[in-house]
């Protein structure tokens, strides 16, 4: 069942005299590779719904995906899981509430908390010294920080990260309900994951997944989870921050592609995970007590930058790769073939491979402004070795270990440059706060 795709190829059928946007009209696109998709792009007229109110096709298209994460309402979005994260925090968060935030959160996170003018408490991920990576979010490290900061209403966590770990959103949310607070997921690497079985985001009163990221969707397909609230109210504000013309391919590659997970899709994803099995247990990575997206190969090397640039010359591209780390995203779309090319090239490569030392990030730095002061504050760009006393207007985020080091309206210390210097990172151009009154 594919309602929105049905309506399209209906539509595209008819032959119908097209005196509506877009301009193409459904024909060839001077991109001809791109001229297949073109008769399915159209916009809203009668038949084809709208994403931003209830109705057919939408409803239809959207609730078996709600249904299959155990929300309430399933909302379907053309702007990427960024989208997602504005909605959702706009959604639970007033403007000016208190937050605790996971501190290894994505750019639109911190985006989001600076337009609502939000003030953060963060969560710090313990550190996996087997592992040299960030672990899990735990049950107790909210907990704490809920009895420590009472007005808290509102945690935002990401789970999995970009390495697949996983946090028990269970067990959290038992925690965030009982201190009368709402929890957001970011998921957006974890689409795939009911479908191999798993209820990642079991309790989330919202989780944003990025369907583009693990799933056969187009680029920017994304989807918007809630339980416990107004489905027009979700539609509103997804209006709020998408555009008012969203792309009817990205929108119908979900539909379809759901259709597809419901059917041979599901078997062909616990295929893959069985082959992401087999080469965990091959080569050094990711594994003991960890929680982690069975689709997903994250090796440890020695030098993760050299060892991604090794791949490459081989014509193998992984996903990402930090100081002591490779990640590799798996989904039934990896030909067997190219597997087993990734294989081969991995076995030549076994002497690379293994732990790098550790390199945890140095404690938080001071806060000197808030997010939303340092988005809409004038910037300057510095070398980042001149920075020491200047307060930073974006994230420094080298890797390891994927956190920001320096998040917007901190101050840059010695104690950060010397961090910096001790990893070998360095910038020649960073966004630092200007101020007429001298406070930054």
């Amino acid at each position: 069942m594919t309602p929105l795709c049905d309506v399209l190829k209906h539509y595209a059928a008819r032959n119908p005299a097209r005196f509506h946007m877009p301009g193409h009209k459904g024909g060839p696109l001077p991109l001809p590779e791109l001229s297949d998709a073109a008769s399915l792009d159209v916009t809203e007229i009668p038949g084809t719904g709208n994403l931003y109110l209830a109705g057919e096709p939408f409803d239809s298209a959207q609730k078996p995906w709600a249904e299959r994460f155990g929300f309430d309402h399933c909302q379907f979005l053309t702007g990427g899981s960024t989208m997602g994260i504005h909605t959702g925090l706009s959604l639970l968060c007033a403007p000016g509430d208190q937050i605790l935030v996971d501190r290894n959160c994505h750019r639109a996170v911190f985006n989001a908390m600076a337009l609502l003018d939000l003030e953060p408490v963060y969560l710090e991920r313990p550190w996996l010294e087997q592992e040299n990576l960030i672990g899990p979010i735990t049950p107790e490290q909210v907990e704490f920080s809920l009895k420590t900061h009472p007005n808290i209403k509102t945690v935002c966590i990401t789970s999995p990260t970009y390495a697949g770990v996983l946090s028990d959103i269970g067990a959290i949310f038992s925690v965030v309900h009982a201190h009368g607070a709402r929890l957001f997921v970011d998921g957006a690497h974890g689409a795939h994951l009911p479908f191999l079985g798993l209820t990642p985001f079991a309790g989330a009163d919202g989780v944003v997944v990025s369907a583009h990221k693990t799933l056969p969707a187009l680029g920017q397909a994304a989807l918007l989870f809630t339980n416990g609230i107004d489905p027009d109210r979700v539609r509103r504000m997804a209006s709020v921050f998408g555009t008012s013309s969203p792309s009817y391919p990205i929108l119908a590659s979900m539909d379809a592609a759901r259709a597809w997970l419901e059917g041979d899709g599901a078997r062909a994803y616990r295929q893959t995970a069985l082959r992401v099995a087999q080469l965990r247990q091959k080569f050094p990575s990711l594994a003991g007590d960890l929680s982690l997206d069975p689709a997903r190969l994250t090796l440890n090397v020695q030098d993760g930058p050299s060892f991604a640039r090794s791949l490459e010359e081989q014509n193998i591209f992984p996903e990402m790769e930090d100081g002591g780390h490779v990640v590799f995203i798996c989904t039934p779309q990896d030909l067997e073939e190219n597997f087993d090319r990734l294989e081969r090239a991995l076995e030549g490569m076994e002497d690379r491979m293994g732990p790098c030392p550790p390199l945890p990030s140095p404690p938080l730095p001071e806060r000197a402004c808030s997010l939303r002061e340092a988005l809409f504050a004038p910037t300057q760009r510095v070398p980042l070795y001149q920075s020491a006393g200047r307060v930073s207007a974006a994230q420094i985020a080298p890797y390891p270990p994927g956190v920001p080091v320096v998040a917007p309206g901190e101050r840059i210390s010695e104690k950060e440059l010397a961090y910096f210097r001790k990893i070998g990172y360095n910038s020649t151009d960073i966004p630092v706060i200007v101020s007429s009154s001298g406070d930054f």
